[in-house]
């Protein structure tokens, strides 16, 4: 069983409205994803990842009621600091959550439409630099840039990655590309709602790592 489709993410309703619970149910697993791409570097990701998603929950489960969606909990903490976005609580951790969920989104994608490098088809350094540049690589200083730099070069090789995603077992790169597939469905719309709900909320906080 492919490590992307143990825990899916809902289709989303008409209004794009995120269910907290849900969301934060399934987003905890996805963090593993990070381990298949072998490198440390990338072990950063996944630690960040797992200490925002601790943060929103931390907001939800103190009071579930008012914590129903995403956009609720956003908008009471906007409210309870007098209009204005925090640079704190889930505000924040969202706001970072978001960026490495959209690297994984970028990552997959760039796999399925079948971007390689024709002169190195084993390696996914083009996909993973194209998920970082497009993803993360505006909100690191220079020092961390460098730092990720170094492990775009020691991306794994795609047969590698395909296996590891695929927990250990040997199959058929075509089905790893379908798992990919399926489990984008409702990922990407996720991710382009919680994009979109920042714009619209102009949440969005001039903050770098």
């Amino acid at each position: 069983m492919s490590l992307l489709l143990d825990h899916q993410f809902n289709e989303l309703p008409p209004d794009k409205s995120i269910n907290t619970k849900f969301f934060l149910e399934t987003v905890s697993f996805l963090p593993p994803f990070f381990d298949c791409l072998g490198s440390k570097v990338f072990a950063f990701i996944k630690s960040d990842i797992n200490g925002n998603i601790r943060k929103i929950r931390a907001v939800y489960d103190k009071d579930p009621e008012k914590s129903v969606t995403l956009q609720d909990i956003l908008e009471a903490e906007r409210e309870a600091h007098g209009a204005e976005w925090p640079k704190v609580g889930a505000t924040l951790a969202l706001m970072w959550l978001k960026r490495g969920l959209r690297f994984m989104q970028i990552l997959l994608q760039s796999l399925v439409d079948g971007d390689r490098d024709e002169n190195h088809p084993n390696l996914i350094r083009v996909n993973v630099t194209k998920a970082y540049d497009q993803a993360l690589k505006d909100y690191h200083g220079w020092i961390v840039q460098k730092i990720f730099q170094a492990a775009l070069i020691a991306a794994p090789y795609r047969s590698n990655f395909l296996k590891a995603l695929s927990k250990g077992e040997e199959v058929k790169e075509e089905e790893c590309l379908e798992n990919m597939r399926q489990f984008l469905v409702n990922f990407t719309p996720t991710v382009d709602a919680i994009y979109e709900m920042y714009t619209n909320l102009n949440a969005e906080l001039d903050y770098t790592a």
